[in-house]
């Protein structure tokens, strides 16, 4: 099963990412959740492996607009709720691997150690 790169296609991060596995020629698919949108099971699933607060990105610009109650979190289902609503929310790329291993960011070390295996 190939990797699935998920996030938003015209940020800069992911088009360095995309241009890595283009390089290192690993096949991959993508999913632009700010296009599709994303499901509650993947991103339980991503809060359960790492936390949502590795996945809510609170340094851009979406979460500077947001209100001090919508910042205001205060466990994995409002996260999740938040990143469904907002998905420019969630940090890029989160990169699935066959194996279940999930890697959030560029992190071209994660990568070569996940996708060769």
């Amino acid at each position: 099963m190939k990797p699935i790169i998920h996030g938003i296609k015209n940020c800069d991060t992911m088009k360095k990412t995309f241009a890595w596995f283009d390089g290192e020629g690993i096949a991959y698919a993508f999913h632009d959740y700010k296009k599709v949108g994303i499901d509650t099971a993947t991103l339980t699933r991503w809060c359960d492996r790492l936390g949502w607060k590795t996945l809510v990105n609170t340094r851009g610009t979406t979460w500077r607009k947001l209100s001090a109650e919508q910042q205001a979190l205060a466990d994995t289902a409002a996260a999740i709720a938040l990143m469904q609503a907002q998905p420019s929310l969630i940090r890029r790329p989160v990169v699935e691997f066959a194996d279940g291993e999930v890697v959030v960011g560029l992190d071209t070390a994660a990568f070569e150690r996940l996708a060769r295996r």
